[in-house]
């Protein structure tokens, strides 16, 4: 069996617009990491991007796997209110 490291990824996640409750959106994400014990949540931060628009930088870490944060990003892009989900930066640890 070949032990593969573990990952940290960066996701930017935009609201679908400035009337998104950004506090109601962290939480949820927060929640939803409860269901992926692999990937553990570091931090989530907001960004302002302008006009009132603020995106949420959202920092895990999980093992180095095909597929590696897809199914994370498709469950936050599935988020009411969540507009899109990019994957910022992925770097071994």
């Amino acid at each position: 069996m070949i032990i593969m490291g573990n990952v940290a990824v960066t996701l930017k996640i935009m609201p679908e617009s400035p009337e998104v409750d950004m506090a109601g959106l962290r939480k949820k994400i927060e929640q939803l990491f409860e269901e992926f014990h692999e990937a553990k949540l570091q931090q989530i931060s907001e960004m302002p991007i302008g006009f009132g628009l603020a995106a949420l930088q959202v920092l895990l870490v999980l093992p180095d796997t095909a597929g590696g944060s897809d199914a994370i990003e498709k469950a936050i892009s599935a988020i009411e209110g969540v507009a899109s989900v990019e994957s910022e930066g992925v770097t071994l640890i």
